[in-house]
């Protein structure tokens, strides 16, 4: 009888040691929640700003590199192979922007203002949404590449072993569209709450095993059979696949700080992330349709006048990687702030992180403006090549730190969950850039220069809408939409100092 009692008492003190552990080990994540919560509030803005936005940057550049080294293993293939591979790169990007940037972006806002907010329980559950609208996406990117990659290669120009080698790629990239909505937007939750450690650190471990990966499925190496083509797909579908299964569970585990489970799916919530999302996939669109027109409208002064604005347009893309990790970080601290209710705050964020943006852009515009060669002559030293980038950096360049604010307070605005007015500036950027640059030169008969001169005044302008939207409110809530109490029309009352969670969601307005 003593020994069943002590082994009941021993079995009963175990227990409690052990739910003890797992109390303490949920507060720790708590408390830690909450200081990430605090530094977003009432935190220096700049350093908070930085350590949000320095990982992100980081994880950009890894993905650059990848890519890079994924082209130069294929080009070992022959020319055919790369021009496949070139074909495909488009609608990579695109899927890639929209996942990461667009609706990756509306998801990072929906979750930084419930955070903000303190509305715990919906923070939660938009976890499981997320991964709703990661499938139906990543299903829908799926079925129109696979199903109508052959038309839309051959009218980008693909035929013969190029078209043949465009859809092998294609498939097996686009075989895994699913797991790459998944882990970009997961990924979006993260920052949203300002963990921007865990969605680095999965991107550079899948940098770590592609570089190797690739050329060994790709060239064969040991017992691995060498699938040409394809094996650059079935490495980035099979990296992929590991990393949906590893963020599933992460976030499932509840260590984010965030925990994935099963609830009622709530059409609230789904708004909350493509009313900003939406719009925001639609600007990547934009700005990809610009570029595409404003090359077309290049190309009637020959093939190499393209060889020279595509040149020297890409250093606008070299610029993405940073101007993203830094807008990342002001979207996930304005909406923080829109979310408690500290509107003045989060316009003192937006407008920081803008004088930041500026500071990059225009310092790299005006060192290509005057130094044009320093960038163009990397990668070709033809005279008409030369001549055509050099043009496009002299009368362009100065003019980036108008990119800069449109990249700066479009993130703001998705933070404050209204990006109308972005939106219209990016719709004027196209019609003034592409519409008016293509009408100038095919029946006005416009010189290069007159070109490049519409695509300035394009960013300008779409710089001084964003700036005006702004400087008048239009992008910042009203004082009821961001006060569960005055929306329930109760009296005021202003959030406290101090982060706390509300045992409810308020779902209303």
């Amino acid at each position: 009888m003593d020994e069943t009692t002590a082994s009941t008492k021993e079995s009963t003190e175990t227990s409690v040691d052990a739910e003890a552990a797992g109390k303490a080990i949920e507060d720790s994540r708590h408390a830690g929640k909450l200081r990430a919560r605090e530094a977003m509030l009432h935190g220096p803005i700049f350093k908070t700003m930085m350590r949000l936005a320095l990982p992100t940057i980081g994880v950009l550049v890894a993905q650059t590199l990848v890519n890079v080294a994924e082209t130069f293993y294929v080009s070992r293939l022959g020319t055919e192979a790369l021009v496949g591979v070139a074909l495909v790169f488009p609608i990579w990007m695109l899927m890639t922007m929209m996942s990461a940037g667009g609706i990756g972006g509306g998801v990072a806002s929906a979750v930084a203002r419930a955070f903000g907010a303190g509305r715990h329980e919906d923070a939660n559950a938009l976890v499981l949404h997320t991964l709703v609208v990661a499938v139906a996406f990543g299903l829908l990117f799926s079925v129109l590449a696979i199903g109508f990659g052959s038309h839309l290669y051959q009218a980008s120009g693909g035929e013969g072993e190029a078209l043949h080698s465009a859809l092998i790629y294609s498939n097996f990239i686009f075989l895994a569209a699913v797991p790459i909505w998944i882990v970009n937007l997961l990924s979006a939750v993260l920052r949203g709450i300002g963990n921007v450690r865990v969605p680095a650190l999965v991107t550079f471990i899948g940098a770590a095993v592609l570089v190797p990966l690739s050329p060994a499925f790709i060239f064969g190496i040991g017992p691995i059979h060498g699938f040409g083509v394809a094996g650059a797909g079935i490495a980035v579908t099979l990296y992929y696949c590991a990393a949906t299964l590893a963020m599933l569970l992460y976030m499932a585990s509840g260590r984010s700080g965030l925990r994935l489970s099963l609830t009622r799916l709530r059409w609230p919530l789904f708004r909350d992330i493509l009313k900003v999302g939406l719009l925001a996939a639609l600007n990547t669109v934009q700005l990809n349709l610009m570029v595409m027109l404003v090359t077309a409208a290049v190309g009637r002064f020959g093939v190499d006048a393209i060889g020279g604005y595509g040149t020297a347009s890409r250093l606008d893309y070299v610029l993405v990687p940073i101007l993203f990790g830094l807008g990342t970080a002001i979207l996930t601290m304005v909406g923080t702030n829109v979310g408690a209710g500290y509107i003045d705050r989060a316009k003192k964020i937006a407008w920081l992180g803008t004088a930041a943006s500026v500071a990059i852009t225009e310092t790299v515009g005006l060192l290509v403006a005057l130094f044009p060669g320093l960038w163009i002559g990397l990668f070709s030293h033809d005279s008409t090549v030369l001549g055509t980038g050099s043009l496009y950096f002299h009368i362009v360049a100065p003019a980036y730190a108008a990119n800069g604010i449109v990249f700066a307070l479009g993130f703001a605005a998705q933070g404050a969950g209204r990006v109308g007015w972005i939106f219209v500036a990016g719709a004027v950027r196209l019609l003034i850039a592409a519409g008016g640059g293509w009408f100038a030169v095919s029946v006005l008969g416009f010189s290069q220069a007159g070109l490049f001169a519409i695509v300035a005044f394009a960013l300008i302008a779409a710089a001084t809408i964003c700036a005006a939207a702004t400087l008048s409110g239009a992008v910042w809530p009203a004082a009821d939409e961001t006060d569960p109490a005055r929306r329930r029309g109760r009296p005021e009352r202003r959030p406290s100092a101090k982060p706390h969670f509300h045992s409810k969601p308020d779902l209303r307005g």
